[in-house]
């Protein structure tokens, strides 16, 4: 279904870490926007919703709703440091094109 790398898992649970509310897990889901389409989201939810997917990648729950799933399907989640700045990468098989930025797509 979805892969988060091993880097990407650390930094999911440093912000669990340093969440203010207990965690349940993390959500990824795709809405529409972003200046290719779609647009990804993440959030650290304090509850999962009754139809959600649950992924355990180390001692991350990952959480997706039925609708993102599809377009999520084989998306590799990365963490990238670098000079210019940090964040999630998303590695999308099922985009047909990306905005320059890598933060929206089409399908």
């Amino acid at each position: 279904m979805i892969t988060l790398t091993t880097s990407a898992i650390t930094a999911v649970e440093r912000f669990i870490k340093g969440a203010d509310a207990p965690v349940a897990g993390l959500r990824i889901a795709i809405s529409g926007g972003g200046c290719a389409g779609f647009q990804y989201g993440m959030s650290l939810e304090e509850a999962g919703q009754e139809d959600d997917l649950e992924f355990e990648f180390g001692g991350v729950k990952l959480l997706i709703d039925p609708l993102s799933a599809p377009l999520l399907e084989g998306v590799t989640v990365d963490y990238v440091e670098s000079l210019t700045g940090s964040g999630f990468k998303f590695d999308n098989p099922n985009a047909s094109s990306s905005c320059a930025c890598g933060s929206s797509f089409n399908a």
